[in-house]
């Protein structure tokens, strides 16, 4: 589904691909299973002017924004990023249709089999 996370079909769960941890049910959002690090934005975007001197300085308003990090509560892989309002649930933004999902490559016999993409390797490509 992502570069980090994969929903095995005959369990019906989210996980992990680089430890193959289960992170939650398929029918329900992956956000729900794994960690998360509600970020100030002015750790990942500092001001561009002094904000001694100006209110608006280039960088997200904490009162407006806040960066949540969702991570494998296994290996620690970020496995997504949020820009959100203060209060504002989390977004459930991949909804999966798994009896259909299913259904599909079922129809498309065993030599077919999902691949799982390129092997991800602990240390390469993401950060812990």
């Amino acid at each position: 589904m992502t570069e980090y996370l994969r929903i095995d079909l005959e369990t019906e769960k989210w996980e992990c691909r680089v430890c193959d941890h289960v992170i939650a049910p398929a029918a329900g959002n992956y956000k729900e299973g794994l960690l998360v690090h509600n970020r100030d934005p002015r750790e990942i975007h500092p001001p561009v002017i002094d904000p001694a001197k100006y209110r608006y300085t280039f960088c997200p308003d904490p009162e407006w924004v806040r960066i949540l990090e969702f991570c494998c509560p296994k290996c620690g892989t970020q496995i997504e990023t949020e820009y959100a309002t203060p209060g504002h649930p989390p977004l459930w933004d991949m909804q999966v249709d798994v009896p259909a999902l299913k259904a599909q490559w079922a129809s498309r016999g065993p030599a077919m089999l999902p691949d799982a993409g390129p092997a991800v390797v602990p240390g390469r490509g993401h950060a812990h």
